[in-house]
């Protein structure tokens, strides 16, 4: 018997699994599941995997079969590499869930080149990425082994799926690129984006510097075709490049919501949208300056500004430009052509967007570049709009070679699982070996294809460690989503991300005698990033939060103070720290809720392409947690954006936050609903939304999900590239 030969009629996992969405008694049958889960490994699992008996014998076999890359164990003495084996069998791991154990081995396990069988089981994939990222370390190797063994920490999925393996994509997630507004740029981005795409990972795109559709060309008016065209080139490019077929090409598009194609940009995704222009897989990303929402407020007229125009009067491409403290000179400078429209009638056209497709992204980027404690300038965003790092344009010439080399950005992710690193016997020992195992992937991700990522990753060695499952923990806790000890929880837990890996950065600094590129240049060198910590403590206040962190150590100002001190004389060795990505799939695997989010359902419907609905229940559903387990359908999205907002101050790049709506919202959530309106959702409802999240602070906003009253999800697209 092989996986190839298996008889869907005669297996009874996925009925068993089906059954989950039947009431008994008005009752979830949550004995279904595992139910499920058994049949799943006695009729699937157990009958199709081939792994000897000696584990040594085991790796070498596929080595020499090259499925594994030799020099990951010849760092390592067998004899190590055996015990920790054994070691992390007897912990005796269960998946909790059907969910959890057909994902891992369908998406995760390594599979014979026929796909008829399974070379490793959930220990061995633990020990590959533990061997891979200690890098010979044995102590590291060990206690990476024991964070992932017990599910405190989750790499990202290119990572844990790659690590080890021989013929592999990259270790990065996704990727960000500028376009200067030049041919031989527009050339060379697309060569990028199908390099990258080929090789892994999304990719996100800035046009605000191309000039606007009817601009000149060397003189000639009316030349320039604007961003629409490059949109639909880059659409075909991620399409086609798309990794053997292996996943749809995966790209986003930003530009300023102060360029002038941005009605036509915004018009391309449109469902009635001509053929010609309309861009079916593509996402759209905004990027929003301070000064529109003022211009919003107060119903005035709003200019868009020339590209072109604009960098040859600053000397500097367009995105580079601050036009909240530049609008009035744009505005009034005779040089620059300018566009006027009503900041409202924009404000609708989002807001009908959103309604209809879920885009466009938001990214607040005056918010974003004020909390930036690194010098330069953060221009866009990525596939899921949590990492904000400084770019540096390039100057390329007529054969498509850099003059000057700019930088761009790669992800390079990882989450930490809320629950389970509650539970951690050595908090800040987790935290450290993670942004340990982050870092090996950002010293090892050599991108020479696309010069301007190698260059940005070699000079930032940036990272984003972000988490998963807090409304599984609050639920467990029995502790209300949103309320104040929900957001102070959030505070104190990511002020100790932020600590500790500020430690471990330091550490690694110390040790290398290397810091991040321009790290003199910093709010970290001057030590003016951590006045807010040193003037405050940021310790709970709340008993029952407090009971919470009971066991684990919250650093005072005086602490703060002391690692101020050893960072201005020893430095950073990590650009950036911290992101929050949605974790999409694999928070299944990891038995929690996705993200910071509310979970969406009490069993969550999933469409699987070969084998239609799967149902997975909220992780750690009983009769105490279920009073705690609202559906974010039916949770005020203000109490989400507050959550974001208590974590954000504390993260130095950005977070995945979606808002979730139905086209019918519930009595009294908002209290700006007005009778006439019937409870419908209106674009008004976004349009407060959207202002909720900027005045609170939150740097960027990822999709808008609607559930309809015919039970369809408008603006559900899992980003499989970025997802922890």
């Amino acid at each position: 018997m092989s996986l190839k030969s298996i008889d869907i009629s005669k297996i009874h996992y996925f009925k068993l699994n089906n059954e989950l969405n039947i009431p008994v008694n008005n009752t979830i049958p949550l004995q279904r599941d595992q139910e499920a889960l058994a049949a799943f490994f006695k009729e699937n699992v157990i009958p199709n995997t081939k792994i000897a008996p000696d584990i040594i014998q085991h790796l070498y076999d596929l080595v020499q079969a090259d499925y594994l890359e030799a020099d990951v164990l010849q760092q390592y003495n067998e004899t190590f590499i055996a015990k920790l084996y054994q070691q992390l069998q007897d912990q005796h791991f269960q998946f909790k869930s059907f969910m959890a154990a057909y994902k891992f081995y369908n998406q995760y396990a390594l599979k014979t080149n026929d796909g008829a069988y399974y070379l490793e089981n959930y220990e061995i994939r633990i020990l590959l990425n533990a061997l891979y990222f200690g890098n010979g370390d044995e102590k590291l190797t060990q206690q990476l082994a024991w964070e992932m063994i017990h599910q405190r920490y989750q790499p990202a999925t290119p990572s844990f799926l790659n690590a080890g393996r021989k013929h592999r994509g990259e270790l990065v997630s996704c990727f960000l690129l500028q376009v200067s507004d030049d041919m031989n740029s527009i050339g060379r981005t697309i060569n990028s984006a199908l390099q990258l795409s080929r090789i892994g990972g999304g990719v996100g795109i800035t046009l605000s510097n191309l000039r606007e559709a009817g601009a000149p060309i060397k003189g000639i008016k009316g030349a320039s075709s604007g961003v629409l065209p490059v949109m639909k080139l880059l659409e075909d490019s991620f399409s086609y490049s798309n990794q053997l077929g292996q996943r749809q090409g995966a790209g986003a598009v930003y530009l300023n919501v102060f360029h002038p194609d941005v009605l036509d940009f915004l018009s391309a995704k449109k469902e009635n949208a001509d053929e010609k222009i309309r861009v079916k897989t593509l996402s759209l990303g905004l990027i929003v300056p301070d000064k529109y929402y003022e211009l919003v407020r107060q119903d005035a007229i709003m200019y868009l500004f020339s590209p072109y125009d604009v960098e040859r009067e600053y000397q500097k491409p367009f995105s580079y430009v601050d036009i909240t403290q530049e609008y009035d000179n744009l505005v009034h400078n005779s040089q620059i052509t300018k566009y006027p429209i009503q900041a409202r009638d924009l404000e609708l056209e989002i807001s009908r967007l959103q309604q209809e497709s879920g885009y466009p992204y938001i990214l607040n980027i005056d918010t974003v570049n004020q909390s930036n404690p690194i010098a330069g300038k953060i221009i866009m965003s990525n596939l899921c709009s949590e990492i904000q790092q400084i770019q540096e344009p390039s100057i390329l010439n007529n054969q498509q070679e850099y003059q000057k080399l700019g930088t761009d950005v790669s992800c390079n992710l990882g989450s930490t699982n809320i629950p389970n690193l509650m539970q951690s016997p050595d908090f800040g020992k987790s935290v450290r070996a993670m942004t340990r195992a982050l870092t090996f992937v950002s010293d090892h991700s050599h991108i020479d294809t696309v010069p301007t990522i190698k260059h940005g990753n070699d000079l930032s060695h940036a990272i984003g460690l972000g988490a998963m499952g807090l409304h599984t923990f609050l639920a467990t806790q029995q502790i209300e989503y949103g309320s104040s000890e929900a957001l102070e929880f959030t505070s104190v837990y990511f002020m100790l991300l932020n600590y500790w890996t500020l430690v471990e950065s330091n550490q690694i600094a110390r040790e290398r005698k290397q810091t991040f590129h321009n790290f003199k240049q910093s709010k970290y060198a001057d030590g003016s990033y951590f006045t807010k910590y040193t003037q405050q403590s940021f310790a709970p206040k709340n008993p029952r939060v407090q009971e919470l962190f009971n066991n684990i150590f919250i650093p005072q100002p005086a602490d703060w103070e002391l690692l101020q001190h050893k960072v201005q004389a020893t430095g950073l060795y990590n650009q950036n720290r911290l992101a929050v990505a949605p974790t999409g799939s694999i928070s299944y695997i990891n038995d929690t809720s996705a993200s910071l989010q509310p979970i969406t359902w009490l069993v969550e419907e999933r469409q699987e392409k070969k084998n239609g609905k799967l149902y997975f229940p909220a992780p750690k559903m009983s009769n105490e947690t279920i009073p705690y387990y609202k559906s974010a359908y039916d949770t005020d999205m203000r109490r989400v954006i507050d959550t974001y907002a208590a974590a954000q101050q504390h993260v130095d790049q950005g977070m995945s936050l979606t808002l979730f709506l139905r086209s019918s919202i519930p009595e009294n959530m908002y209290e700006w609903k007005t009778a006439d309106e019937e409870g419908k959702q209106t674009t008004r409802d976004l349009t407060i939304l959207r202002n909720y999240a900027y005045y609170k602070g939150i740097k960027s906003l990822y999709y808008v999900r609607t559930f309809t009253d015919d039970a369809d999800e408008v603006g559900v697209n899992e980003c499989e590239s970025c997802s922890i």
